[in-house]
């Protein structure tokens, strides 16, 4: 398991390890969001995806992104991984999770990760169709959807 608060991973992660790090004795809530791969998009069905990255930029501009939801909402711990490579349906894509001293600010924290992290780290998804197309995905920015 990786000890830092942001990472990429190109397998998949255990959940109950990533939970205890954020596990904190001043935490009085915990909020977490997954990411998935489903087997649609834009009444496309889908049968997987492939993501990449610019590692060394993604590394750093997540933590930064931590590092701003721990400050930003006072928060206790905060952890964030995102896969790489080759995923199928289904599988876990993103994990977030947040422990603060109350329920507000961990909602709030796991949001403004979750949405900074696809507005600001390279990470590019490529899926692939049941039609036999494929195609590089480039999501809209969240913006005006943020805490």
């Amino acid at each position: 398991m990786d000890e830092r608060d942001f990472w990429l991973a190109d397998a998949p992660v255990d959940l109950a390890l990533l939970r205890r790090r954020v596990e904190h004795e001043r935490a009085g809530a915990f909020a977490s969001f997954e990411g998935w791969v489903r087997n649609h998009n834009e009444g496309r069905p889908v049968l997987g995806l492939r993501y990449e990255s610019y590692v060394a930029l993604a590394q750093a501009e997540g933590a930064k992104v931590v590092a701003e939801a721990r400050e930003r909402f006072a928060l206790c711990a905060a952890v964030c991984v995102h896969r790489i490579g080759d995923l199928a349906i289904g599988d876990m894509a993103v994990w977030v999770g947040v422990s603060a001293p109350h329920r507000g600010a961990a909602f709030d924290a796991c949001r403004y990760i979750i949405d900074e992290i696809k507005d600001r780290v390279p990470i590019w998804k490529h899926e692939r169709y049941a039609d036999g197309d494929a195609g590089w995905l480039h999501p809209e920015p969240v913006r005006g959807d943020r805490a």
